[in-house]
């Protein structure tokens, strides 16, 4: 339906990132807005989740699950959002490399579906406000990553 992609450097080497990247528990400390998290389990993380767009009212409850995982390169990742009067099925696919300076984060997003009054919005919008919220979350887990004692590598 619509997909977006692009990278990110962190600092930190591949296995720290790839350990931090596919832990759904540090994931979802990364991302803002969440008022509860009902489920947490090493493939998969429930929540509740008050998004920070003004085109989506009231909470919606988010699934995440990690679908596939070629160890320590790439990881795909299935999003289920619900909410009074609007839903969404979307895909992201992780793959880290190494950089010179830390490793390498390119990210794909296809939003498989929308439902509801989701499919009214234009989908620059959609896409504009997706971006922000990934953007948001890699550069959280960046501070977060850049926080770690350095004794913290391959956790």
């Amino acid at each position: 339906m619509l997909r977006f992609e692009g990278d990110k450097t962190l600092i930190p080497e591949p296995v720290t990132c790839w350990a931090k990247l596919t832990d759904l528990a540090f994931l979802t400390q990364c991302i803002s807005n969440i008022e509860a998290v009902e489920q947490s389990q090493p493939d998969q993380a429930r929540f509740k989740l008050r998004p920070g767009v003004s085109f989506v009212r009231g909470t919606l409850e988010v699934t995440v699950k990690i679908d596939q995982i070629e160890p320590a390169r790439s990881a795909r990742y299935s999003i289920r959002s619900q909410g009074i009067g609007s839903s969404s099925d979307v895909e992201a696919l992780l793959t880290l490399t190494p950089a010179e300076n830390g490793s390498r984060v390119h990210w794909g997003v296809e939003i498989k579906s929308l439902g509801g009054l989701l499919k009214a919005i234009p989908q620059g919008l959609i896409k504009a406000s997706a971006q922000k919220v990934i953007g948001d979350i890699l550069a959280e887990v960046e501070t977060k990553l850049n926080a770690l004692p350095p004794s913290a590598s391959g956790e």
